[in-house]
């Protein structure tokens, strides 16, 4: 373990994998630059350290989920342009204005209350982005029909048209990019498209965002003026279709673990909470690690997953409590307590990757390194060499 931890349990954030990472999209991008979204703490890697890699390739732009999220990332040092994908209450206007936040933009009272507050700061005009719904059904101006494109491009002119208001750009999301059919996203780039020529029609160019991920990947003629990669800066590829495609991925996220107590059962004894496990060999070895699923290891697992100790897969047994979950360690000669477990990653020639973990919980990879962001303490390792930190 490492002391500063004050545990054992821990995520080895490797840096130099995130490194890797940044530079393979750079390299893939058709456009000058890049929004790297650090949003739920860098999917749960740490967003400041993650953006301070980002810089250090040269991207200066962010973004982020949260308004909260965005002033951590000031407080923490970090300079440069600051996106706020979801929507910011009017109330905080101020706060934006504080801290030169870009947030994105849907309703005329949220921009009018900017506004007037930039006039009553005398501050530098406030940037936003300007969102629209070409098929995610989520958030945004939709733009499915001539009609809805009119009305929005009457938006963006009444949204201009405010003093302190500079829209720096139209964005939109895209609910489909990672998978093999191509049909939807062909309907929400042409809907994309659309509205854009109707707006540049109207004297308005502004820079055009859309591409995430999937669409690095696979849609280079969407690329634009910004790409905003997420999932894929992390080492994980958006889904299964674009698993080992396009990009050479290195996760970054390791989550291990120490084993804290060990004993040895006859059979016949049960082990955590409901008794759903029962040795039924005699000498079978039960260790304990100090990770639960207020750790974000999910009780779902429970029956269901294997940790790594020793090189070995081992079943975890029982309920996964709070804190602490149980594993068969009968296979792994030798162990030992203290011997290091790996809940996410390798260990020796067998891995268990953020996709085996997603599949046994019926969830995404994104979920999972976000999951361990609850109270696994972080570890950053393999800074880039001639990185200033």
């Amino acid at each position: 373990m490492y002391k500063e931890t004050l545990r054992q349990v821990w995520a080895e954030i490797d840096m130099s994998a995130f490194d890797h990472n940044v530079k393979q999209i750079k390299a893939q991008m058709e456009c000058p630059e890049m929004i790297g979204v650090i949003k739920a703490n860098g999917y749960g890697h740490g967003a400041t350290e993650c953006a301070k890699v980002l810089k250090y390739n040269g991207v200066e732009n962010f973004a982020v989920a949260t308004l909260e999220e965005a002033i951590s990332l000031r407080e923490d040092g970090i300079e440069g342009n600051i996106v706020i994908l979801g929507l910011t209450p009017k109330e905080c206007v101020d706060t934006v204005i504080e801290y030169e936040l870009i947030p994105g933009v849907m309703h005329y009272d949220y921009v009018k209350a900017l506004s007037d507050e930039v006039i009553a700061q005398s501050a530098e005009p406030a940037r936003v982005l300007f969102g629209l719904d070409t098929g995610m059904g989520r958030v945004g101006f939709r733009v499915f029909t001539d009609e809805e494109r009119d009305y929005a491009v009457e938006q963006y002119k009444k949204f201009s048209e405010l003093p302190g208001i500079n829209i720096a750009g139209v964005i939109t999301h895209f609910s489909t990019a990672d998978e093999e059919q191509r049909e939807y996203t062909g309907m929400q780039i042409a809907n994309y498209k659309a509205f854009m020529e109707k707006l540049n029609a109207a004297g308005y160019d502004p820079k055009k965002i859309c591409a995430n991920s999937a669409s690095i990947m696979v849609y280079p003629e969407i690329h634009f003026d910004a790409c905003r990669p997420g999932i894929i800066l992390y080492g994980l590829a958006p889904s299964g279709y674009l698993k080992g495609k396009v990009l050479d991925l290195k996760p970054v996220m390791t989550v291990k673990a120490e084993i804290v107590n060990l004993k040895t059962v006859p059979a016949g004894t049960s082990v955590s909470y409901g008794r759903k496990f029962t040795s039924s060999e005699e000498a079978t070895k039960i260790a304990t690690i100090g990770l639960g699923y207020a750790d974000g290891y999910s009780r779902l697992n429970s029956g269901k997953i294997s940790v790594l100790v020793g090189g070995v897969k081992c079943p975890v047994v029982g309920n996964i409590c709070m804190d602490q979950c149980m594993v068969d360690v009968s296979a792994v000669p030798g162990v030992k307590l203290g011997d290091e477990v790996v809940i996410l990653g390798k260990q020796g020639d067998q891995e268990i990757s953020a996709d085996d973990l997603a599949a046994i919980n019926g969830t995404i990879n994104y979920e999972i390194t976000c999951c361990f962001d609850l109270r696994i303490p972080k570890v950053y390792i393999n800074y880039p060499e001639g990185m200033y930190r």
